[in-house]
């Protein structure tokens, strides 16, 4: 049964592609409202394809249909700036925030473990967490793409869905940060997810402050760190590119996308 009432737009509903198990701590409607907030910020976070800026008159509906919370107002500032720009503002928009700066990269697994083989590992578990709970991602993403993430999140619930977003809070708090220094619209996304999950800890903050400051850890290919590079936080040419995904599904590739004179 989906979690999502039938007057959400099918472009929402149609993701859901597995059983929900409903958290016994809320009442259904606070697991529907749950759901539907970070289905919708998995969406808003994916690649500004025609289908998806297609649908922006629809999203924003929804966003302005929920109800009234911080989570609910960070979106629908986005989604005010979001239905205002021409389709390849928004492209070159994304790939400038999320597929050229390292600090925003939506790769969560990287913040953690760097490119070394653990962060191979950490891959492999998420997606066996995936399985375990019933859930194919079609393979057209990595599984710590940070929409995929999102996705299972809304379909099984705060308890286990919920625990990859968890124990990625250092990554989240990071690109929320670098979006926000940059003046990115989707710093609005950001902290609506973040509105979901457990206020940070100053031992959290003190260790995003190292993560800026020094870089993932254990790096095992000579990154400088993350502030290196000047106000604007690129990275040299192939210093850092994120892992190539399989073949898309949802979510183009970032080799796929429009980027005019990269």
């Amino acid at each position: 049964m989906s979690p999502l009432p039938s007057t959400i737009p099918a472009l929402v509903r149609t993701r859901v592609r597995a059983a929900v198990r409903r958290p016994g701590r809320l009442t259904p409607e606070e697991s529907r409202a749950r759901a539907l907030l970070l289905r919708l910020c998995s969406l808003l976070l994916q690649y500004p394809d025609a289908e998806l800026t297609a649908a922006r008159p629809a999203l924003a509906a929804s966003v302005e249909a929920l109800p009234p919370s911080p989570a609910a107002e960070h979106l629908a500032g986005f989604t005010t700036w979001f239905t205002g720009q021409a389709t390849d503002a928004l492209e070159r928009h994304y790939v400038e925030m999320f597929d050229l700066r390292r600090r925003s990269s939506l790769y969560l697994t990287y913040y953690l473990h760097g490119d070394t083989r653990r962060r191979g590992m950490a891959l492999l578990t998420l997606n066996q967490c995936y399985r375990a709970a019933g859930w194919d991602t079609d393979g057209g993403e990595l599984p710590d793409h940070l929409p995929v993430v999102l996705e299972f999140a809304a379909l099984a619930g705060p308890g286990g869905g919920e625990a990859p977003l968890r124990r990625h809070r250092l990554g989240l708090e990071l690109i929320h940060r670098a979006l926000t220094d940059a003046g990115s619209p989707y710093r609005h996304v950001m902290a609506a997810l973040l509105t979901l999950l457990p206020p940070p800890t100053e031992a959290d903050r003190a260790a995003v402050a190292r993560l800026v400051a020094e870089g993932p850890p254990d790096e095992e290919v000579g990154l400088d760190p993350y502030g290196a590079y000047g106000d604007g936080e690129f990275a040299p040419p192939g210093t850092f590119v994120p892992p190539t995904a399989a073949p898309p599904t949802r979510v183009p590739p970032a080799s796929t996308r429009k980027e005019g004179a990269r």
